[in-house]
């Protein structure tokens, strides 16, 4: 069958991405891998290799029908929390966390399951059409984003990706219910619940003994706790800070020589303010803001419902690593282990991140194009869709 229409813009958008962070990884990692590895392209050859296959990959998926993963919904999340349950026990522990399996090829399985709610929750929503509007109706469909980011949180040990998790969830369930005031309530009595939880972590053990209260002490007062969290912050501020408006050059970050800790995974973002500048930073955030709003053009576009809910949750996932990300870096929010998409290392999140590009295609093909002439009075007249 022949597509109406294919986002190139997308396409375009995501190339850009790759092509950009290829570029700073390696101005970011050069250093660090010839140290660590002896090789000062290790970082990024791999990246490289990865992210190619996995652009071949997604053009090539974007040209199926994208209704196929609907009868794969419930064995695609069902394996998402059995990889999930397998960390536990066979779990490998990188920088003392425990969250990578190795089949084959080394993963973390909280990816898939992110992939997995994108698609799980939608396909619930379409088939209960008939009762979703009901407060039971809505309680599936947010319970299965809960129970696979409670198996992220428990079994991986990983609060960052099960919030992701359990946001898309409910972003997906927000967007396609009627009602927003229930929504609302639900947010505001989270918000208490929150944080009641942390006056009372706060007030039980107000010597920062657990890592999580740690580490909102340091975002409060990393100067303070510069020995015990907050050194990395303050690198990434500096960084950010040296850069000026236009940035010391390509390739002339200081904080990258050993000062700025993981600078090619999570705190990428500060190299390159510190080397291109407020100005490429700038530049990144406009290019991300560009495919959200390409996912937004496709959601509202899409030829059904399964489609535009799916792309809603790529939109939400997108959307908040890119805030996350950003803004732990500003020190605007406690520290969180959420990787830059599309530009920090990390095969995992590159191949996952693809995939569900090569969703959001495979539902732009199936847009479909009302055709507009003029009449004899320049005004316009549907003649029908395009075959």
């Amino acid at each position: 069958m022949k597509a109406d229409y294919y986002d190139y813009n997308l396409v375009a958008v995501i190339l850009l991405l790759v092509g950009f962070g290829l570029v700073m990884l390696y101005s970011t990692s050069a250093y660090t891998a010839e140290i660590t590895q002896g090789n000062d392209m290790y970082f990024f050859r791999r990246q490289a290799i990865i992210s190619v296959g996995a652009i071949a990959a997604a053009l090539a998926i974007s040209l199926v029908d994208y209704h196929i993963l609907s009868k794969f919904s419930i064995p695609l999340y069902s394996a998402a929390a059995i990889l999930m349950l397998m960390v536990h026990f066979f779990g490998i522990t990188h920088n003392g966390a425990k969250r990578w399996l190795k089949i084959g090829i080394e993963f973390q399985p909280a990816e898939i399951a992110k992939i997995a709610v994108i698609v799980a929750v939608p396909a619930i929503i379409v088939w209960q059409k008939e009762w979703f509007n009901s407060f039971s109706g809505t309680c599936l469909p947010i319970g299965a984003g809960g129970l696979l980011a409670l198996f992220a949180y428990v079994f991986t040990d990983n609060l960052s990706t099960a919030v992701i998790i359990f946001a898309i969830a409910c972003v997906i369930v927000f967007v396609a219910h009627p009602k927003t005031l229930p929504f609302l309530i639900i947010v505001a009595v989270g918000a208490v619940v929150v944080g009641i939880l942390v006056f009372f972590l706060w007030r039980f053990d107000s010597s920062g003994g657990h890592f999580r209260l740690q580490r909102i002490l340091v975002w409060q007062n990393p100067e303070k706790y510069i020995a015990s969290g907050g050194y990395q912050i303050m690198q990434a501020l500096y960084a950010i800070g040296s850069g000026g408006v236009f940035g010391k050059g390509l390739g002339n970050s200081a904080q990258k020589l050993g000062w700025l800790p993981e600078a090619q995974n999570d705190m990428i973002f500060p190299i390159i303010c510190e080397e291109l500048g407020i100005f490429g930073g700038a530049i990144v955030i406009v290019l991300f803001i560009f495919m959200l709003y390409r996912l937004m053009f496709i959601a509202q576009n899409a030829p059904d419902k399964f489609g535009a809910l799916m792309v809603t949750g790529i939109f939400a996932h997108l959307a908040l690593q890119v805030v996350l990300n950003i803004c732990v870096v500003l020190n605007l929010i406690p520290t969180t282990g959420v990787t830059l998409p599309f530009i920090s290392y990390g095969g995992t999140s590159v191949l996952f991140l693809m995939m569900e590009m090569a969703i959001a295609l495979s539902v732009s093909r199936m847009i479909k194009f009302r055709r507009q002439e003029k009449d004899l009075w320049g005004d316009s007249v549907h003649t029908g869709r395009y075959k």
